[in-house]
């Protein structure tokens, strides 16, 4: 097995185990917040690996790929969407732990302790567990994670659709923890959690028989992504399914799931998957009369409207016949082949960015997510078709040409320096032609 030179760094061994929640508590239990790893961050390379096994394994043994290339562009630019406040902030879910343990915390816990490291991963789990049920029941939490429902395809991609605001309310149901937990410990599990629950995204993975008793399987979670009837609010395990089973939440894959919200919102576009539900609460929120109405607006479930129970009525949910057309575009396959590669640099652009992110001045570090949000939107655009896509595309690459010259932008493999501007001379005439 390979030593990194970095204790900060994980191995290759380790990175296989990290993802699966298989890492040994001696190798995970760090005294200071400064020594644990970035779990997440180091996981990139094996996101890539393990999308790219399953998209190998579904043309093996169905026949076609696991998903659709504009739904896959749209989850992965909602993960590097949820990452970019990263860059100028530590999370929220952290600093607030911090807060906690600093000021109240009853105890300490050993943080080299095997109890401690097994108390703090059912106590993570759990509070996701928690969080998780919330984020479906409380409107204005849903407004949040309902990025992560809106794909109607599922695939490993899909785990990657991430909301931006979502981590402004789980943090609440982590802080007990930090009466009693050292916070590089709880670091450790919230990663390891949320990497975990990354290949449970899948449909190649049929059963596991025994351990879907007590794990989260790829099984339940698809029942989680269904818009079925049966399936809504049901299995909110992060890793053991055992809470669901306690709490009453659990229900098995028994009929095939249509995935997706239960009223799609039929567009590839980031920036609206992040924000479409924020809009409808704002506009329901201003037409629902009287006080405790608007207040139930942002408190009460998705469904709920005067007259209804909390959650609204299952009676409601829109049947599944097994004919649902997923939304789709005509896209041409030299279109997806120029939003894939322009897809592919903008990632370079953004990994280059994290890797350098204490070198990089503030300024630069706000133009390039700047462009980096700009290529997300253009490259929507233009999965959706928009009217207005060879307008953004030719500011895009205008954009870039000037913060290259203006040396805020680099290419990640130098020699892409004269091939990137040729590419970018004449955008709009270009992207036109695909139209």
């Amino acid at each position: 097995m390979a030593i990194p030179e970095d204790p900060k760094e994980v191995s290759l061994s380790q990175g296989i185990r990290m993802m699966f929640y298989a890492m040994k508590p001696n190798e995970t239990s760090f005294q200071s917040l400064e020594e644990v790893p970035d779990y997440v961050k180091q996981a990139t390379p094996f996101f890539i690996s393990l999308i790219l096994l399953e998209l190998a394994l579904s043309w093996i043994l169905k026949g076609k790929p696991a998903g659709r290339v504009d739904d896959a562009l749209t989850s992965i630019s909602a993960g590097v969407l949820s990452r970019l406040p990263r860059l100028f902030f530590r999370s929220i879910e952290l600093s607030a732990y911090i807060y906690v343990w600093e000021n109240y915390r009853l105890f300490e816990l050993p943080w080299d302790s095997l109890w401690t490291w097994y108390l703090t991963f059912l106590g993570v789990d759990l509070g996701y567990y928690w969080f998780h049920r919330m984020a479906h029941e409380v409107n204005i939490m849903w407004a949040a994670h309902q990025t992560h429902h809106s794909s109607e395809d599922y695939n490993l991609s899909t785990a990657l659709r991430q909301s931006v605001f979502q981590i402004y309310t789980s943090w609440i149901f982590y802080c007990p923890l930090a009466l009693i937990i050292p916070p590089p410990m709880y670091a450790v599990h919230l990663e390891l959690n949320l990497l975990y629950q990354f290949w449970i995204h899948t449909e190649i993975i049929e059963s596991l028989g025994p351990l879907e008793l007590i794990l989260n399987t790829p099984s339940h979670h698809r029942v989680h992504h269904g818009r079925n009837p049966y399936c809504i609010d049901k299995n909110f395990a992060g890793t053991l399914i055992i809470w669901d089973r306690i709490f009453g939440t659990f229900e098995a894959e028994n009929e095939k799931v249509s995935y997706g919200l239960t009223h799609p919102i039929n567009t590839f576009e980031p920036i609206k998957v992040q924000f479409h539900h924020l809009h409808y609460i704002w506009a329901t929120f201003w037409t629902t009369p009287g006080f405790w109405n608007k207040l139930s607006v942002l408190f009460k479930g998705p469904g709920w409207s005067p007259g209804k129970p909390r959650l609204g009525l299952l009676e409601e949910i829109p049947k599944v016949t097994g004919k649902e057309v997923l939304y789709a575009t005509q896209v041409s396959g030299s279109l997806q082949l120029y939003a894939l590669v322009q897809f592919a640099l903008m990632l370079g652009f953004y990994e280059d960015t994290l890797a350098d992110q204490g070198a990089l001045s503030q300024a630069t570090l706000f133009l390039r997510t700047g462009y980096i949000i700009l290529t997300l939107t253009s490259i929507g655009f233009l999965m959706d078709q928009r009217p207005q896509a060879p307008i953004v595309e030719t500011i895009r690459c205008s954009v870039f040409l000037i913060l290259h010259k203006l040396n805020y932008l680099k290419p990640f493999i130098p020699s892409l320096t004269y091939a990137l501007e040729v590419m970018d001379f004449y955008p709009s005439k270009r992207v036109t032609t695909y139209f």
